[in-house]
């Protein structure tokens, strides 16, 4: 799921380390001993930061001390792996996060979707005029020969990478950069009625602000769809049962989660208020997330 350079490979295996020396130091986990602090990890996707701050609320309405650290998709992984942090709610299965897992399927519990009917491919403006990725080497000039990425750790780059090659799409580059230079790039494109192409998923909320549509894979590079999973370190049940609980329960709409995004969007907002906004807003779906009393 990464680049293929060295250099990004490096800077990951770096990457990963610091972020595991952080959880190591950020206070007792619950595996050490102490059932009331919680870790989770999680990718700043939109979707991501919306879920982990609305899951941290509510484990914190149940006395819960919780960290929620933004880490890179591989770390995130191997964090919850090695036990340094308690669980995540942004595994995109079976597709994009598929070499992760593959790699960790052993040493995690997967408590399976959270959300269901993910998307990934890749997203154009609705005025552009092809339809398919096999048509995008016939425009490569119209598109500047790039497609505009996100972070390299990012499931979407490795299989983005893979429509280059199955694709033969040899005048075009991936550009790395991150879910907001992306949104930024796709901006202002479409102010400029520009024709641009970007790695692009569901659910998302540029979906809502632009109109927008995904290029047809035939060759099904990037899958046929799928969910995210909540996936927690092995003892975590016996370890916080009610923690567990919440996690194991915690599932929400495309409609919950998309007023939570939208929320996120507003210049100033923060996103752990929001959380704590829209779980007061909504009890009757929050109850179904905790444990009778």
């Amino acid at each position: 799921m990464l680049s293929t350079s060295k250099r990004t490979l490096a800077s990951m295996l770096v990457g990963v380390a610091l972020v595991l020396g952080i959880l190591g130091t950020a206070g007792c986990s619950s595996q050490q001993g102490n059932a009331k602090d919680i870790k989770l990890v999680y990718v700043e996707w939109s979707s991501a930061v919306a879920s982990t701050n609305v899951v941290k609320a509510v484990l914190e309405s149940q006395g819960y001390h919780v960290t929620a650290l933004p880490v890179s998709a591989a770390a995130m992984w191997q964090a919850v792996a090695s036990g340094d942090a308690d669980a995540m709610v942004a595994a995109w299965l079976p597709t994009t996060h598929a070499q992760y897992y593959a790699k960790t399927k052993n040493k995690v519990v997967n408590l399976g979707p959270n959300f269901k009917g993910t998307r990934i491919g890749l997203v154009v403006p609705d005025y552009v005029s092809i339809d398919s990725i096999d048509q995008l080497e016939a425009h490569a000039k119209k598109f500047d020969g790039k497609i505009i990425g996100i972070d390299p750790g990012a499931g979407i780059m490795s299989k983005t990478q893979q429509v280059l090659k199955d694709y033969d799409l040899k005048d075009f580059t991936l550009v790395q950069g991150s879910g907001a230079t992306m949104t930024a790039a796709l901006s202002d494109a479409i102010r400029n009625h520009q024709w641009i192409v970007v790695t692009g998923w569901t659910p998302h909320w540029m979906f809502a602000r632009w109109k927008l549509k995904y290029l047809n894979d035939p060759k099904k590079v990037y899958g046929t769809g799928g969910n995210i999973d909540t996936i927690v370190r092995k003892g975590l049940k016996k370890d916080a049962p009610t923690a567990y609980y919440i996690l194991n329960h915690f599932h929400w709409s495309g409609k919950d989660m998309e007023e939570v995004m939208n929320m996120n969007r507003k210049q100033g907002s923060d996103p752990y208020t929001n959380a704590r906004q829209w779980i007061k807003d909504h009890p009757k779906v929050v109850q179904q997330w905790l444990p009778s009393k």
